[in-house]
């Protein structure tokens, strides 16, 4: 059983647009990041336990959500774990993630029936979609203590939301997407009263980097 309470240390990194958006319209990948910040993401990925993604960023881009180890002039070392959330099952069958290269996660709902293959470990969280608080207590539990989150917008929102990030990273790139179907930063969950969530922040950090602008924040207070 999960260690009620217990969770990873959740740092979420992204890049955006200067208009706030993580792609293109329809989620098409925007390549955003500059040599420094990827190498920056690729220090992150190596630093972390487990790179976590949602179903949808899969879908779309087809990551590998392997280090670049030569990106950092390092010998290649141990591997995070990689981590998709799909509550329902939908990650492609030739997505790279479940190609048996390193340790993959697919946490689905209970009620989903759909078979990965043997390399996968399938973590089932929740009825009918993915609880966080549980999944993230069974992940410590397999030994995944720094846990790096890397979206896409709904999965960013539920980890902001649900007080499961320590820490935010956001490089803003120099460049306005400008269309408004393209996915911002962070999307909450449907359904929920008036008024509209807010989740606080404070900025530890804002320095330049390529020629965008890295932020930093910490949570300040609970959402509200």
């Amino acid at each position: 059983m999960p260690t009620p309470g217990a969770r990873p240390e959740v740092h979420v990194n992204c890049a955006v647009s200067v208009d706030g958006r993580l792609a293109y319209a329809g989620g098409r990948r925007a390549r955003l990041s500059g040599p420094e910040d990827l190498r920056r993401v690729h220090e992150l990925r190596a630093a972390s336990d487990g790179i976590l993604v949602g179903v949808g960023t899969v879908v779309l881009d087809d990551p590998s959500l392997r280090v670049h180890w030569d990106l950092l002039q390092r010998t290649p070392a141990r591997s995070p774990t990689r981590i998709v959330l799909d509550s329902n099952g939908r990650t492609p069958p030739q997505a790279r993630v479940l190609d048996g290269s390193q340790a993959t996660i697919v946490a689905t709902a209970e009620e989903c029936r759909r078979e990965f293959p043997s390399s996968v470990t399938v973590l089932r969280a929740g009825a009918r979609r993915v609880d966080l608080p549980r999944l993230l207590a069974a992940l410590v539990d397999l030994g995944i203590h720094k846990l790096m989150v890397e979206g896409g917008s709904q999965v960013i929102g539920s980890f902001l939301l649900g007080g499961c990030v320590d820490r935010l990273t956001v490089y803003v790139a120099p460049v306005v997407i400008g269309d408004p179907t393209a996915p911002i930063l962070a999307t909450f969950p449907m359904g929920r009263s008036d008024p509209a969530p807010v989740v606080p922040l404070r900025r530890l950090e804002s320095r330049p980097l390529d020629d965008g602008t890295l932020l930093t924040y910490v949570p300040s207070g609970p959402s509200t």
